[in-house]
């Protein structure tokens, strides 16, 4: 018990202390790349090449949650994963329509494995840095400002996922106001 705390308290500092300017050059090529921690990264699609790269860098986790019917996913992407020898999980969450229940899947997946090597990823990592950002400051401890400020580095979500962002933070009695938080609407983007 003693043990897996401690690697929880050590993931915890490690995901607190990341900048997501530490981006390795070669994953930066990676639409919108986004490394949080040695162990979490978040992006837009990734291409075949790109798929490459990220099992060469040691991560073990793909996790993927928009359609595979969307104009620039790659339609056998799992059988590519896995035949890199990486995990492949999908979470299909509708862009106009993100469910909770949807969240959940992906942060228990997450919590089961907490150290191995993740990417989670959409088509331009708006999806994927909302979940992102909630993850990290329900789960990992992260300051609602500092995981704020990492998902305004790609987007500010619209109505849609405001909504569902604040839904979820309610649901785990964390409130998103700051004071480096703006929280206005943007316009509507996939």
């Amino acid at each position: 018990m003693k043990k897996s705390v401690f690697g929880f308290i050590l993931i915890c500092i490690s995901a607190m202390s990341y900048s997501i300017d530490d981006a390795d050059p070669d994953l930066a090529e990676i639409i919108n790349f986004r490394q949080y921690s040695d162990s979490f990264a978040s992006s837009g699609q990734p291409s075949r090449e790109q798929f490459s790269v990220l099992a060469d860098k040691g991560f073990e986790r793909i996790i993927y949650i928009a359609f595979s019917n969307n104009r620039n996913a790659l339609p056998d992407a799992d059988l590519l994963v896995k035949g890199l020898g990486m995990e492949y999980l999908h979470i299909p969450v509708s862009f106009d329509a993100p469910l909770a229940e949807e969240f959940y899947v992906f942060a228990d997946s997450m919590k089961r494995y907490t150290a191995k090597k993740t990417l989670l990823h959409c088509q331009v990592n708006a999806r994927a840095t909302a979940f992102s950002f909630l993850y990290r400051v329900i789960y990992q401890g992260v300051a609602i400002e500092d995981a704020k400020a990492d998902m305004n580095t790609v987007w500010q979500p619209n109505q849609d996922w405001r909504d569902f962002i604040f839904a979820i933070l309610d649901e785990n009695n964390i409130e998103p106001e700051c004071d480096e938080c703006d929280w206005s609407i943007a316009d509507s983007q996939n």
